[in-house]
């Protein structure tokens, strides 16, 4: 497994493949950027980096001593004496006083610093992966959004055709209803039609509005002008868009800091059999000295210690018992992370391929459709066809011009994800 997953990650991406990019309108990428600093989750994340960076130099700073002020004051009694010929000799004064600097400073810790130093700079480092991680979700998240949003703009837009093109005919079926030439069921059907077109209108109006206040709660932004669900993105074979991902996706480069750091958890727990080698010194004064007891007097001391651990219970056997078992399973859980990448790769692939050979075949039943639509529009005025055919002929103008506008969103999505999946910033 330990080979899998090293062979795996030491997989270089092809040359140029660090400049690919996304091109998007500049709407959107002002979208993307506003969202940084208004969406809330940002900040947070921002915190725990600096959290991050401050556990870092909190780490680093124990390679200086440590210095203490220490003062102190006693009162003894009885007095510590003895009897000595008619007179009585004061071996420790009544009034203890004492001050003194002290330090201590570890001068050999066998590699213990060393190595936590390391494991914080691996954690900096998994906190701004997991910044990126929430940047690469939310750039996905605002720019299907904002697709969304252009979706059912356009949407609005075909059934504001629909509704006109019924009206032209509905005025047509008014003049032959007054010509004598045309029935009022015929006037009732098509403003039935009318009405139902205008509710779906509505319906499409409902969800944009619902849209734009999601948009507002992501960038603070609630309106945005008409745009094109087309994202320029470059065709990415799937060893290329894999290659890419393992490099850049963020959440497989969090899946390897858990590695890292779990391996530095075995290497901290393993370290502490070893001895530690320390120094100590203090100045300082204080009184108790022969023969002048109550006086204080200067004095100092330094040496040298060590400790060295002899038996805890397996306690340490145990805990890395413990880590190791935890390493095993994060390696489990990059080659599982990376399967699943390889999967969604693939059938974003095929999403993308299906919606451009859609998008493809759907101009031509839109250019039949028109025709079609025409024909019944003209036939009408001739008097030569019913409401029914009027009907259904805007029907299928109305689903060919819906049918290339979901594909179009698809594709846009389909390419939103596949950008996610391999960890290009979209914003550049």
């Amino acid at each position: 497994m330990k080979k899998f997953i090293t062979t795996s990650f030491a997989v270089i991406a092809i040359v140029g493949m660090t400049n690919a990019q996304s091109i998007v309108n500049g709407e959107l990428k002002s979208l993307l950027e506003k969202s940084l600093t208004y969406f809330p989750k940002v900040k947070e994340v921002e915190l725990s980096v600096q959290q991050a960076e401050n556990r870092l130099k909190l780490t680093e700073l124990n390679k200086y001593p440590d210095v203490t002020i220490d003062a102190s004051y006693a009162y003894v009694k009885p007095k510590i004496e003895v009897p000595f010929g008619e007179k009585t000799f004061q071996f420790a004064p009544e009034h203890n006083v004492s001050g003194a600097i002290n330090g201590i400073y570890t001068l050999i810790d066998f590699g213990r610093l060393k190595t936590n130093i390391e494991k914080s700079k691996l954690e900096l480092q998994s906190a701004h992966h997991v910044a990126a991680q929430l940047k690469n979700s939310l750039f996905a998240q605002i720019s299907q959004l904002y697709f969304q949003i252009i979706y059912a703009q356009k949407a609005i837009q075909i059934q504001d055709q629909v509704i006109g093109l019924l009206n032209e005919n509905k005025k047509v079926i008014d003049a032959q209803l007054a010509n004598g030439n045309a029935i009022k069921l015929d006037a009732l059907t098509m403003q039935s039609k009318i009405d139902n077109e205008s509710n779906r209108k509505i319906d499409l109006e409902t969800n944009l509005k619902k849209l734009l206040n999601l948009l507002k709660y992501a960038t603070g932004v609630d309106n945005i002008k008409e745009g094109q669900l087309a994202i320029s993105v470059k065709g990415y074979t799937f060893e290329e868009a894999l290659n890419f991902a393992i490099e850049h996706n963020p959440s497989l480069a969090i899946a390897r800091d858990r590695i890292s750091i779990a391996k530095s958890d075995v290497a901290i727990s393993k370290l502490s059999d070893k001895p530690y080698i320390g120094a100590k010194a203090s100045v300082g004064s204080k009184n108790g000295y022969l023969p002048a007891i109550s006086d204080p007097r200067f004095n100092y001391n330094a040496g040298v210690g060590v400790s060295i651990p002899l038996f805890n219970g397996g306690k340490n056997k145990q805990l890395v018992k413990i880590q190791e078992k935890g390493l095993e399973l994060s390696e489990i859980n990059v080659a599982s992370l990376l399967h699943d990448t390889e999967k969604d790769i693939q059938a974003a692939l095929i999403d993308i391929v299906s919606s451009q050979s859609r998008i493809k075949n759907a101009a031509t039943q839109i250019e039949q459709a028109t025709l079609a639509q025409q024909l019944s529009a003209s036939k009408l005025k001739n008097g030569t066809t019913t409401p029914l055919e009027i009907t259904s002929t805007n029907a299928d103008y109305q689903k060919a011009l819906l049918n290339q506008l979901q594909y179009q969103y698809q594709l846009c999505n389909s390419q939103i994800e596949l950008l996610r999946l391999m960890g290009v910033e979209l914003a550049d």
